[in-house]
Order: C-alpha cells, then structure tokens, then sequence
C-alpha cells in the first residue's frame, strides 16, 4: 500500500466529514432562516425543493463532468464552491433569493456527493477491497458535528449569519487542501466516452437496479429525518424535548453501522448484506410504527439507523464496480437516490392526511421489503471490489497529453 493511497483515503474521508458539516450547518440553521424572512411551512418546502432539484441537475450533469476531469478535479472546483453557495443562502435577503441561493447550493452539493462518492470508489477499487461504508460514516461525523456546533453557536447567542460564515471560511480552504491528498483518477476523453455518458445508453441494468436500492434506502432516511419528531410528538406524545433526540440517536446508530460496514461486508458479501438489511430495517421500523411508549420508539429508531446504514454505501461502490469508469454510474445511481431523499417526506405527508401518520409511516416498512428483494436480484459476483493500479500525478499527465 502506498503513502499516495493511505492519503487518498484520508483525504476521501475527511472530505465526507467536510460535505456533513456543511449539508448539516444547512439544516441545522434552516429554522432561523426562515423565523428571519418569517417564511409559511409552504415556503419552508419549496426552499427544500429548490435545494433538491438543483443537486438532482447538478447530478445528471456529473455523468458528462467526470468523464472530462474526474473526481479529484470535481471537487477541486464543487467544494469551494459549495461553501461559498452556503455564504449566499446566510445573506439572503428574501424569499426568491433565498430560493435562487438554496438552489446554487444544491447544484454544489449535488456535485461534491457524486464526486467524492467517485473518489471513493477509486479508491475502494485501488485498496481492493470494501472501504466505502467506512468513508459515509465520515458523513455522519460531519452531520453529528454540525448538529453540536450549531447548538453551541446558539447557546453563545452567535448570529445565523456569523456561524454559517464560520463554517465557510473554514471549509472553502479545507476543500482545497484535502483535494490535493486524492487520487487522479481521470475517466476517457474521448467523443464516444463522453456522448456515451450523456446518453446513458451503455450503463448496464444493474446500474439502475442498485440506484432502485439507493432510493429506497434514501427515502428511509429522508422519512425518518422528516417525520420522527412529528411523529414523536403527534403520536406518542413526547416532549419537544425528547422528541429533539430521536434524530441524534437514527444518526449514532448509522455512525456506528459504517464503522463495521466494511468488514461485514468482507465476511458476508455485498449481496447477502443488502438483503439482511433491507430485511432488517423493515422489521425495525415496524417496531417504530408498533411502539406503544416513546422510549420504545427511540430504541427503534436506533436499530433502524443500525439497519438501513450500510445500504446505499454498499449500492453506490458496487454502482461504481459496474463499468470501467466510476463516474457516470455513481451520478446516476446518486440521482435516483436523492430523488427518494424528497419524495419520501411528500409520499408521508400526503398519506397521513388521508389516514394517520403512524399508517403513512408504513411505507418505510414497504420500503425494507423492497430493498431485500431487490437485492436478491443483484449478480452473486457484484460484490466483488476489483483492484484497479493508483495512477501517479505524472501518469496522470501522460494519459491528459495522450488524450
């Protein structure tokens, strides 16, 4: 193993604590935002829409963006400016702006994601063996710290403005310094590669299949993060208070689940995995939907982030085992995955309001189902991580020149 690729390692997984901290800081803050430009529930969601549809875009053009500078030049460019993005949501001034600005910061995240998850894949492929689920457990690191440190900046009565600017000041050179510890890991220049991406027609079936996982795995994630406290409060009865750690905790149980994801994932297949854990998450959210106290529900909501983790970690690195080059396939995978990070909310919210929340949740339970089976359907030999070589920087400039 090569000192170029521990620290392209390091360096991938400090950029998911990177993206965490800034996604976080976003929703973390999102409340005093919109008690600052005294924004309806409705704005509150088209503002979310907003972030949401411009990181879908950005993803889709990721399938033709990397197969031009690859991951490393990706998020050379995307982190900073995902971090400069983050500044013009702090400043907005009104609502259409705030709207416009939220959007310009979806497209920069939409693309840090699809990027650093290439990156990852790269080197999954170098080391030759599964290290992603390890890398999305920097995310929740980054997620967790967001959550602290906004609490702390409320607590020492920082202003919304001063603590995003912080966090940007901080994390715009920090992106830059981590993207020189990543591997080059250029895609084909070539017309035909880059017509291909942009046309999709040559990603295999699997690829798809697993971003079917993906977004059942998202949506999960997204109705959780959504609705647990609602449901805590509406349903059980819970504090606000109490209600307020049912996050924390799906998030803890999701850090804990990546630290292991990998070596389980060494012992037991990448297929086995999948179809365990989609089983597994649907019987833990059953036991969230069947809980008669809040404590129960807590708990639950514990093993459902314990159960769900590892999924779309496992989905986007064998999406990226698929085809020679990483890029397009993890960008397409990505897309549809983010497309059930939103609608999973929107599909809850519309079916408690025809019938209660505690039977809309159920569709999470439909969910799991949903992820077992598909991931019956996955070839026995797509867990396997094939090891690629490490390109060293004047390699690299030979393959530009020769292109």
């Amino acid at each position: 193993m090569t000192r170029a690729l521990r620290n392209a390692r390091i360096g991938a997984v400090l950029t998911f604590v990177l993206a965490g901290l800034m996604c976080g800081t976003f929703t973390v803050r999102l409340p005093a935002l919109a008690d600052r430009l005294r924004l309806p529930e409705s704005s509150v969601g088209l503002t979310l829409l907003g972030w949401g549809v411009g990181a879908l875009l950005a993803m889709q053009l990721m399938r033709v963006v990397l197969t031009r500078i690859g991951s490393r030049g990706v998020l050379r460019a995307a982190a900073p400016l995902c971090a400069a993005s983050l500044v013009l949501v702090a400043f907005a001034p009104s609502f259409p702006v705030l709207v416009l600005a939220t959007a310009l910061f979806g497209m920069a995240f939409g693309a840090v994601d699809v990027g650093m998850n290439a990156q990852g894949s790269a080197v999954e492929r170098a080391y030759g063996r599964p290290v992603m689920s390890g890398m999305h457990a920097g995310w929740c690191v980054g997620a967790i710290s967001a959550g602290l440190l906004g609490t702390a900046a409320i607590a020492l009565g920082l202003s919304l403005t001063a603590h995003i600017l912080v966090v940007a000041l901080v994390s715009a050179p920090a992106a830059l310094l981590l993207s020189r510890m990543l591997l080059p890991d250029a895609a084909p220049r070539t017309a035909g590669a880059a017509s291909s991406a942009r046309s999709g027609k040559r990603l295999p079936g699997v690829v798809y299949l697993l971003g079917a996982i993906t977004f059942a795995a998202f949506m999960v994630e997204g109705v959780v993060a959504d609705w647990n406290g609602l449901y805590l409060i509406g349903t059980l009865h819970a504090s606000e208070a109490v209600a307020a750690v049912g996050y924390p905790v799906f998030e803890a149980g999701m850090l804990l689940a990546r630290l292991a994801g990998d070596r389980l994932r060494g012992r037991y297949g990448a297929r086995g995995l999948v179809v365990f854990s989609g089983a597994a998450t649907a019987l833990a959210f059953l036991a969230v939907i069947a809980a008669p106290v809040t404590v129960a529900a807590v708990v639950a909501i514990f093993f459902v982030g314990l159960s769900v983790a590892t999924i779309s970690p496992m989905a986007l690195s064998l999406a990226g085992t698929a085809t020679p080059e990483p890029g397009p396939a993890i960008a397409q995978a990505s897309a549809m995955g983010y497309a059930g990070l939103l609608l999973g909310p929107v599909v809850v919210g519309f079916l408690s309001a025809s019938a209660s929340l505690r039977a809309a949740m159920g569709v999470a339970v439909v969910l799991g189902v949903v992820i077992a089976v598909a991931g019956r359907l996955l070839p026995a030999s797509r867990g396997e991580i094939v090891p690629l070589p490490v390109r060293s920087g004047d390699e690299e400039a030979r393959v530009r020149a020769a292109a």
